[in-house]
């Protein structure tokens, strides 16, 4: 287990979530669908309810979208946070329709007279702002200095934004500095983190599909949790939102931080396994998804070593020839034929489940 010790930082509220201080690190997404499209955009939300989510950001690209935000709050339950990039008034818009947070680009959302605009909007209606640094929108003044969109230039964008902030009397912000490679979103964070005690919010921009997005996202928001930097995070997929979600409690549960739902540990199949083993890992995954079940799963491949080698697990199966086998901590309860391994799993994970309620 990792001794983390979590930096310091005020406490901001989006909506009934608090984020920052001694709240526990929350895991957002953001929409993919139209959000002017009231119904598609509620649907993919309250999907999002289902896996976890507990803040979700959505595009505000044109008017339509941002008034849509007053009518798709009527249909969910978690704090919607209003995206604005170039037009400052959209942010004032969202703000009017019940948004419960924004997020702002310092590098395109216009002057401090815009900026003061936003944050007096914020103010009346209660709401935070996210500063959203992202590498590939930095002022040109900022990547001129320092030859690029370095860490340096990143951190100086979030720090002229924040002062920006402050000196009018705007303190309920959130930081974000987002970069799509690892080494040099770490290290934005990492400089960042002395300098401020303004929750932070994580991710890598851009990560791609699944597996690079996976990756990435998986080291350079572990290694700052790792570390006791973040009060929040998002991981960015180019897939379904619902899978960002997934990752961000498998993160999570890894780090020791906090675990929602079961834990699933399989073997990684060998010549012994006899058995459709990523088939039966992928299915019983799929019937937990909502699962709040504090449980540990082993799916293991062969009954020579399953049962020992997962013997911490609070429940498992182990393919076998013709013949599996179910067990509890690590020992044998009862054999079943094989091609009943998953519904009979599933039937006794449901009486757990069950009789925890």
């Amino acid at each position: 287990m990792f001794d983390i010790h979590r930096r310091k930082s005020r406490t901001i509220k989006v909506g009934c979530v608090e984020v920052g201080g001694d709240a526990q690190i929350s895991v957002q997404s953001m929409t993919n669908t139209k959000t002017a499209d009231v119904d598609a955009t509620a649907k993919q939300i309250l999907a999002l309810e289902d896996a976890g989510c507990e803040i979700v950001r959505v595009a505000v690209p044109d008017e339509g979208s941002a008034r849509a935000i007053k009518d798709i709050k009527k249909k969910i339950a978690i704090p919607v946070i209003a995206d604005i990039h170039f037009d400052h008034r959209l942010a004032l818009i969202s703000a009017e329709a019940g948004a419960d947070g924004l997020r702002i680009n310092p590098g395109n959302i216009g002057s401090m007279e815009k900026v003061r605009a936003v944050s007096d909007c914020a103010r009346f209606h209660g709401i935070p702002i996210r500063i959203g640094v992202n590498a590939g929108s930095l002022d040109t003044d900022l990547t001129d200095k320092h030859g690029g969109a370095t860490p340096a230039a990143m951190v100086e964008s979030a720090l002229r934004q924040i002062d920006m902030l402050e000196s009018i009397g705007f303190m309920d912000i959130k930081v974000s500095l987002k970069a799509s490679d690892v080494p040099r979103t770490v290290s934005a964070y990492r400089m960042l983190a002395s300098k401020t005690d303004v929750p932070l919010h994580l991710g890598i921009t851009e990560a791609g599909g699944l597996f690079p997005g996976l990756v990435k996202s998986s080291l350079g928001i572990g290694m700052l949790l790792a570390e006791g930097i973040g009060d929040t995070f998002r991981v960015s997929l180019t897939r379904d939102p619902v899978e960002e979600i997934r990752a961000g409690y498998e993160i999570l549960k890894a780090l020791g931080i906090r675990r929602r739902g079961p834990e699933i540990v399989s073997c990684p199949t060998c010549g012994r396994c006899g058995i459709d083993l990523i088939g039966l890992a992928e299915n019983v995954e799929k019937a937990l998804l909502g699962s709040r079940l504090n449980l540990k799963i082993a799916i293991m491949g062969c009954v020579v070593n399953g049962p020992g080698e997962a013997k911490e697990a609070d429940i498992g199966v182990a393919g076998g020839d013709g013949v599996g086998i179910l067990f509890k901590k690590g020992k044998v309860v009862k054999k079943i034929p094989q091609e009943l391994l998953f519904e009979t799993l599933l039937a006794e994970i449901k009486n757990m489940e069950n009789y925890q309620a």
